[in-house]
């Protein structure tokens, strides 16, 4: 998204932009991490080159709250900072995030026609060998219909997880709904133009990801995805560490 648009799989692939686990804890867990990517690849939409991506969450009794950060090597690259607010219960998970992006107006703007954040109201159920997720822009940049309406531009995704060949792996499938000039390039594209007029098939994708324990307490871990996105006829073959 996130230039406006976040990695079905990266997400944290792809999210922070979602909650974190289902187990409610008594007490207050905080985690920090980095993430390097070889491109910045967010529910099918190319956002950008080479990039590290760090995080900081706090969660308790099902609650967190987590902040996630984009910045490319490059200094035309663009820079973003979400900040999510979640609960989970179960299987059950719901959440809001405020994404901001640099290159236009300042973090500290807010008005209408005049901002670079989005904001995102999400619910989501993960059955465990199946998880569907719903998103959608209620603020800010929401993306826009062809007669100029907001669009409130959604994005809906089904996962699977499974292990195979010492491996974890996971395939998602991802659409955005109805009309709106937000996904599949944004409002300059001529892909976005032809897909404006309703669903679009935006992410199709496969990750494969390896653990590895480098020292005692110090685990880390590696992945490969391939991405396609069936409306632009884009394919991406991404590698990251996370540490």
């Amino acid at each position: 998204m996130k230039k406006l648009l976040a990695l079905a799989m990266m997400p944290f692939s792809a999210a922070l932009a979602n909650p974190m686990s289902s187990v409610a804890q008594e007490k207050f867990q905080a985690s920090a991490g980095i993430e390097l990517a070889s491109s910045y690849v967010w529910r099918g939409q190319d956002l950008g080159n080479a990039s590290i991506q760090p995080s900081l969450s706090l969660s308790w009794k099902g609650l967190s709250l987590s902040a996630w950060g984009s910045a490319g090597f490059s200094r035309n690259d663009t820079r973003e900072v979400d900040l999510t607010i979640g609960y989970a219960f179960h299987g059950f998970n719901i959440s809001v995030t405020d994404y901001w992006f640099d290159g236009g107006a300042g973090y500290f703007h807010y008005g209408d026609g005049n901002t670079m954040h989005t904001f995102e109201a999400h619910a989501g159920y993960d059955f465990g060998f199946l998880a569907i997720d719903w998103y959608t822009n209620f603020a800010g940049n929401t993306g826009y219909r062809q007669n100029g309406a907001k669009a409130y531009a959604s994005y809906f995704s089904i996962s699977a997880p499974f292990d195979f060949a010492d491996l974890g792996w996971k395939v998602t499938a991802g659409a955005t709904p109805w009309q709106n000039d937000f996904y599949n390039g944004g409002s300059n594209s001529a892909h976005a133009i032809q897909a404006v007029n309703g669903f679009a098939v935006c992410e199709v994708s496969i990750r494969a990801l390896k653990n590895f324990c480098i020292l005692k307490e110090w685990q880390t871990s590696a992945y490969v995805q391939l991405t396609w996105n069936p409306t632009t006829e884009a394919a991406h073959l991404i590698a990251g560490i996370c540490l």
